[in-house]
């Protein structure tokens, strides 16, 4: 159901982005601290939905469908807009890029695989490469309006090499994982044969 607190939070992680992308026209650190605010604020939602998810007994095949969706959209417009207004530069374009391509690749991949009835969970370590991200594109949205004791704009760089780093290792296991189903062989078509599709689901236990 749309209007249930889970999915609300969910939807208020695409809500937030428009003021966000504003904010970045709007010269001045205040500026800055308003669109981290409302950065970090989305980062909390990721984790509240699911949770609330779970505890109220209210996931649903729409929250699934959403939680991916906002998390990319929201990642792939701050790091657009980062790149677009000369914060990440230079060398550092690279694990952006990285980013990028791997989100374009795993959504295309879940497609594939729901497609064909087979589930790709997340794993530990992508859980970690989504928290080390969250936590690098907030600092260089704050950038050089942080304190002068706290290097934003290093933490950042550091974290995004690092995230992108994570991003190549899950990636590949995730392609690892989804290249036995691209691959697979179509079963014989006969008479009564049905596409792959059925043949990738498994089976059930005999009675």
């Amino acid at each position: 159901m749309l209007t249930s607190l889970p999915n609300l939070l969910t939807l208020s992680r695409i809500l937030v982005i428009p003021p966000i992308v504003a904010l970045f026209w709007i010269d001045g650190e205040g500026a800055r601290w308003a669109a981290l605010l409302l950065y970090a604020a989305a980062c909390v939602t990721d984790f509240f939905d699911g949770y609330a998810a779970r505890t109220m007994g209210q996931i649903s095949r729409l929250g699934r469908f959403l939680d991916p969706v906002a998390d990319k959209i929201l990642v792939s417009s701050v790091i657009l807009l980062l790149c677009a207004f000369d914060r990440v530069t230079g060398l550092l374009i690279l694990p952006a890029l990285v980013i990028l391509v791997r989100e374009i690749l795993v959504s295309g991949l879940r497609e594939f695989l729901a497609e064909v009835k087979v589930g790709m969970p997340v794993s530990s370590l992508a859980k970690w490469k989504t928290t080390i991200q969250m936590f690098a594109l907030g600092f260089l949205i704050i950038g050089d309006a942080s304190p002068g004791w706290i290097p934003s704009e290093a933490i950042g760089a550091i974290g995004l090499w690092a995230a992108a780093l994570l991003t190549l290792v899950t990636g590949y296991d995730y392609l690892h994982a989804g290249l036995q189903h691209l691959t697979a062989d179509s079963p014989a078509q006969g008479k009564d044969a049905t596409p792959a599709r059925v043949a990738a689901e498994p089976a059930k236990p005999a009675e």
